[in-house]
């Protein structure tokens, strides 16, 4: 079985994962050159799930794409031409957010029931609809954007696990669990900066 999974692993999953893993590393430890590692991570993705007909998890790697590049620049300079400091979503962003995940999954749950051959919609659309609000909410410096990232993993697993993109479910899996540290780090820093203030 293992044989079978990995004959059947493309170079672009491989080299794409492994992309995706420094991406969620350099995240975790708050270094904003974890754009870098993804949109070369975001890239190869859509060379995979094309051909997988993930279609709503293609359309989510080009947001990925426009949002990494958002992100970076958001990240180095912000509004003030310095870092943006990590904090907590405002009670608008968090009414923004549930917009994103109610509009994204309406939209992609239409287009793919209507107009694809995919055999998952729901699902699909669910892990598009949840990480298209994580990434906004990451491209901004929040603290939150770890938890709408595994609410989409954990929907993701079995997704891609049923599709049979191995590689691409364990890479998940490991994501699911970085974004925990990567939760609790990130909170440290808040609560650190809250004490300096204080």
């Amino acid at each position: 079985m293992m044989q079978e999974i990995l004959e059947q692993t493309t170079w672009q999953e491989w080299l794409g994962v492994f992309f995706s893993v420094c991406q969620v590393l350099l995240a975790k430890k708050n270094n904003s050159n974890n754009y870098l590692f993804g949109i070369a991570g975001i890239l190869l993705s859509l060379y995979v799930m094309f051909f997988a007909k993930l279609y709503a998890e293609f359309t989510l790697n080009l947001y990925y794409l426009v949002m990494s590049i958002y992100g970076w620049m958001y990240w180095k300079f912000g509004k003030k031409q310095k870092e943006t400091a990590i904090s907590e979503t405002t009670n608008q962003e968090k009414l923004i957010t549930a917009g994103i995940v109610v509009g994204t999954f309406s939209l992609f749950w239409i287009c793919l029931t209507q107009f694809t051959d995919s055999d998952v919609p729901i699902l699909d659309s669910l892990v598009s609809a949840f990480a298209w609000a994580g990434m906004w909410l990451m491209a901004r410096r929040k603290i939150e954007n770890w938890i709408l990232l595994n609410m989409s993993n954990i929907i993701a697993i079995p997704l891609l696990i049923h599709k049979g993109l191995f590689l691409y479910a364990g890479l998940t899996a490991f994501l699911f669990t970085v974004a925990i540290f990567g939760y609790l780090e990130w909170r440290k820093i808040i609560k650190t900066k809250v004490n300096v203030v204080s």
